[in-house]
């Protein structure tokens, strides 16, 4: 080889070396969301949901269709268990851990032990029995028409994994695609915020604090956000900066995937608009009022909805997962079977109360619901929608023309998870699975058929 060709050659090779181990030591941190990301799916999954990682890494990390996460990588410690991936399993350094009690968190800063410190052992929930009619076990009343729509496909949508219906407080419908049962606890993503605000109703009613408070925690003089009260927090009128857009490094993937403490990166986020407002539907504003409760819990935070709430309502499968500090990752990660689901939303429907013992304060359900007029009609003032997925996004205009009772509302969460709640039709209806938001697919064509065939 020409000398001189030699040393051009010597010196791409020397730079691409540098660029890959640049890469692996220091990875940017789109790398690092993506495999944090993917660890921590892969570690819920694995864990929680008892699902094999083949699995998990082709249909929910790969499939998808996302270019970085197409090439991401796991190992699996099931001793430890601990979960580290990778773009082509080098890059990215994600890692994270589960832990008893509190399930998986990512650990961005690497210190596992000062993450799995946050655990406790649950007291065992009986699993329903199958012989015994729902709520209080898991058996249905057989109605065909609700099995004849559940059985075409085009109505629970693509993706879909698991889909329950309540009917009066009976069990009516349920339809579960192969891999997955009436026992597998599924990611809510956003549901877990209407989940959260129960979790306030409940300080609520012991006392511990109050709607109207402000002061919530320690600020900046002058800076404005101790004018934030609690009811702010709920309806997403903060007026705090915080940027929910996904795909890219933003604030809710800096927090979900970089951050060891999410509660003190949403709490850090300046004041954009005075408070009550604007509304910015912000998943860093609902890892705020996780902390708020726990903090008026007081110690025995970890074991508080698991013992205060998932108890009561007989959820056995139910895991809401805490970050590397041990906040509640309130706005995001609760894992729960369709039935569990269809546990709090008939919690809800009944106005907080569960076997005749009321648990969140009378009227607290009712405010969840009532509009809050900065959302443009869509957002209720407890961490609950008042329109269905893609209505919001300006799909072929609103829902109106699915003509739902107009006390209809919705726990809603990312790629399709949904909770419809009907006061008026006695009615819940759970959909989950795997629908990325592109598909335009929208559960209020299910639901209106249900209401029709149900009343």
């Amino acid at each position: 080889m020409n000398p001189r060709l030699r040393i051009v050659a010597g010196v791409a090779a020397l730079t691409v070396a540098t660029v890959i181990a640049g890469a692996y030591l220091n990875p940017p941190n789109l790398l690092r969301v993506g495999a944090n990301y993917s660890a921590k799916i892969i570690c819920s999954n694995v864990f929680l949901a008892s699902r094999e990682v083949e699995a998990i890494l082709h249909d929910d990390i790969q499939a998808p269709g996302d270019a970085l996460l197409t090439a991401m990588r796991a190992r699996v410690d099931h001793d430890q268990g601990i979960v580290r991936a990778g773009f082509f399993g080098l890059f990215g350094q994600g890692l994270a851990v589960h832990r008893p009690g509190t399930g998986c968190t990512v650990v961005p800063d690497g210190q596992i032990a000062l993450a799995s410190a946050h655990q406790f052992k649950p007291s065992p929930i009986p699993t329903p029995a199958r012989n015994v009619e729902w709520p209080l076990g898991a058996s249905a009343v057989t109605h065909p028409e609700v099995a004849k729509l559940l059985a075409d496909d085009t109505l629970p949508g693509p993706g879909f994994r698991a889909v329950a219906v309540i009917h009066k407080g009976k069990l009516v419908g349920e339809r579960y695609v192969p891999g997955f049962t009436a026992d597998t606890p599924l990611l809510g993503w956003s549901m877990t915020k209407t989940v959260t605000a129960a979790l306030i109703g409940l300080q609520v009613g012991a006392g511990k604090t109050a709607l109207e408070r402000k002061g919530l925690w320690p600020t900046k003089e002058g800076d404005g956000r101790d004018g934030i009260a609690l009811t702010d927090l709920l309806s997403m009128t903060p007026g705090l900066r915080f940027n929910e857009g996904y795909g890219s490094v933003s604030d809710v993937t800096r927090m979900l995937y970089l951050e060891p403490d999410m509660a003190a990166y949403a709490r850090s986020m300046p004041l954009d608009h005075p408070p009550g407002t604007t509304w910015n539907y912000a998943s860093g504003t609902t890892l705020i009022l996780s902390r708020l409760w726990q903090d008026a819990v007081g110690a025995s935070s970890l074991a508080y909805p698991h013992e205060a709430l998932f108890m009561p309502l007989g959820m056995s499968t139910a895991v809401i997962e805490a970050d590397a500090r041990g906040t509640y990752v309130g706005s995001s990660y609760m894992y729960a079977s369709a039935q569990d689901w269809a546990r709090f939303g008939q919690f809800l429907l009944q106005d907080g109360v569960w076997n005749g013992q009321r648990l969140l304060p009378e009227g607290f359900v009712a405010s969840m619901q009532v509009l809050v007029p900065a959302s443009q009609g869509h957002y209720g003032a407890g961490q609950t929608w008042r329109t269905g997925p893609n209505a919001r996004n300006g799909s072929d205009g609103s829902e109106a023309k699915f003509d739902l009772p107009k006390d209809t509302y919705w726990m809603s969460g990312h790629d399709g998870q949904t909770v419809a709640i009907i006061p008026s039709r006695q009615l819940v209806v759970v959909r989950l699975g795997l629908t990325p938001s592109r598909l335009g697919y929208q559960p209020q064509a299910l639901l209106a058929k249900l209401v029709h065939v149900l009343n």
